[in-house]
């Protein structure tokens, strides 16, 4: 792919802490316009840190990224502020919801237009349509969103992202604490939100199977490098993903204990 065929286009950025700390190393990815892109790893590996760097929220925590450039749309982003990329349909939804919990569901969906202009009517319009999306949501419109269940509050997160007319959202750990059932509902309005409203996702996720299952490409980060990527449908027969992050190996199922780490660093970075 070529940087003037993706969406978003990411390019060899590496990002500091507090002037010393260096977490990412050499970064680059691109995300096509409407596909959805899956960011895998461990904890700590950089995924959370990665979509920080691309909505610039990093300087909140005296981070900042010191080589390389992000571009959004064929311009270079990296230097505008988050809510200019806000303005230009980039949405980034925080691990663990965030949800502004002494609000109604219905009040954290608006939350999400105050950028818009473009009159009552129209955000009526996108009301309903979130509605559409997440039925569960109407039911409790009018329940405080902290003492909704985690999964509803997921849902609020991407409602209040759809309400903000993204074309990238930026959705980090959405499986996080919640049930397989819930889980797999989540992706599924993913599917049909990239499919049906054209939004393309970013998605930074642990659940490397449920991720690869709905992903159209993957990136695998390690320490905060890049150290494997390839479409979504490769990754998940790839002998060393699922090995390392899916515990299936050529032999049958492996405690990721049992696994030299210097066998992974030795195939895919020899």
């Amino acid at each position: 792919m070529t940087e003037g065929e993706a969406l978003l286009s990411v390019n060899n950025i590496e990002v500091v802490y507090s002037r010393v700390i260096l977490v990412l190393k050499g970064v680059s990815l691109a995300v096509p316009k409407g596909a959805i892109v899956a960011l895998l790893g461990a904890n700590g590996a950089g995924k959370t840190t990665t979509l920080k760097a691309i909505s610039n929220l990093l300087r909140a925590e005296r981070g900042e990224v010191t080589k390389g450039a992000i571009r959004y749309e064929g311009e270079r982003v990296d230097r505008l502020t988050p809510n200019d990329l806000v303005r230009r349909g980039v949405i980034q939804v925080m691990e663990g919801r965030h949800c502004f919990g002494h609000l109604t569901v219905e009040e954290n969906l608006l939350t999400g237009a105050f950028t818009r202009s473009d009159g009552k009517r129209n955000l009526q319009a996108d009301l309903e349509m979130v509605y559409g999306y997440f039925p569960r949501l109407r039911e409790r419109r009018q329940g405080l969103a902290g003492y909704v269940s985690g999964g509803e509050q997921q849902m609020t997160a991407l409602g209040r992202a759809l309400m903000a007319k993204p074309k990238l959202i930026l959705l980090d750990e959405p499986s996080m604490g919640l049930a397989p059932q819930i889980v797999e509902e989540i992706f599924e309005i993913v599917r049909r939100l990239n499919r049906d409203a054209g939004v393309s996702f970013l998605l930074a996720e642990q659940n490397t199977n449920m991720a690869l299952r709905y992903a159209d490409h993957g990136y695998i980060l390690e320490n905060g490098r890049v150290v494997l990527d390839g479409a979504a449908a490769s990754l998940r027969t790839n002998e060393d993903v699922k090995e390392f992050y899916l515990g299936l190996g050529a032999a049958g199922r492996k405690s990721y204990r049992e696994v030299k780490h210097y066998r992974r660093r030795k195939r895919w970075l020899a």
